[in-house]
């Protein structure tokens, strides 16, 4: 079998969260990107019509893998405790195997950059609370556990803890990884939202 050599697409992508990675906070030019790729800036925009698309690029790579997930986990999994454990976890490794989007998913790569494009780097967190806060409904519902408040409230402390963990990650320069000392974390969590 030989190994496939990534598209000069995916390697745009994947410089740019190299580049994300190794500098956090600093901003990312078409002309540093191309020289990190080794190809011109009008090669990068063959591939991509505008840097807001190379980053949209990353949200859908990010959407795509927890939420794929997500769908498997609630497959197979039927209790809805296990259920949000094995969410908020997943979610949590996802950021620390990947701190380069992190930095897009918080938004601290997309500071200067189009509104719009935070706007859609935040609905990643949208859908993730969507998420939880159906797992807390359909809990309650299928087996009658009793949450601690509304599933609202609920959700939203459960995006607080997700949320925290990962900006800390950012914020630490990728040196508090998200998923440390998950079990124990999760237990308070969980006793926050279900008693």
């Amino acid at each position: 079998m030989t190994d496939q050599k990534p598209s000069r697409r995916e390697a745009i992508l994947h410089a740019l969260v190299e580049l994300l990675e190794t500098d956090p906070g600093a901003r990312i030019t078409t002309a540093g990107l191309a020289k990190s790729v080794g190809v011109t800036e009008a090669a990068l925009y063959r591939h991509f019509p505008s840097k807001r698309k190379m980053f949209e690029a990353l949200i859908d790579f990010a959407d795509e893998a927890v939420f794929s997930r997500c769908q498997t986990i609630l497959q197979e999994q039927e209790d809805a405790r296990a259920r949000l454990q094995q969410v908020a976890n997943l979610v949590l490794v996802f950021a620390e195997r990947n701190p380069g989007l992190c930095c897009v998913l918080t938004g601290d790569a997309l500071m200067g950059e189009n509104e719009a494009l935070r706007k859609r780097a935040s609905q990643f967190f949208d859908r993730l609370e969507t998420q939880v806060r159906q797992i807390l409904k359909e809990g309650e519902i299928r087996q009658g556990l009793r949450p601690r408040t509304s599933a609202n409230r609920g959700a939203d402390f459960v995006l607080v803890f997700i949320e925290g963990r990962i900006q800390r990650f950012v914020r630490s320069s990728f040196s508090r990884l998200p998923s440390t000392d998950f079990d124990e974390s999760w237990g308070l969590v969980s006793e926050g939202v279900w008693g």
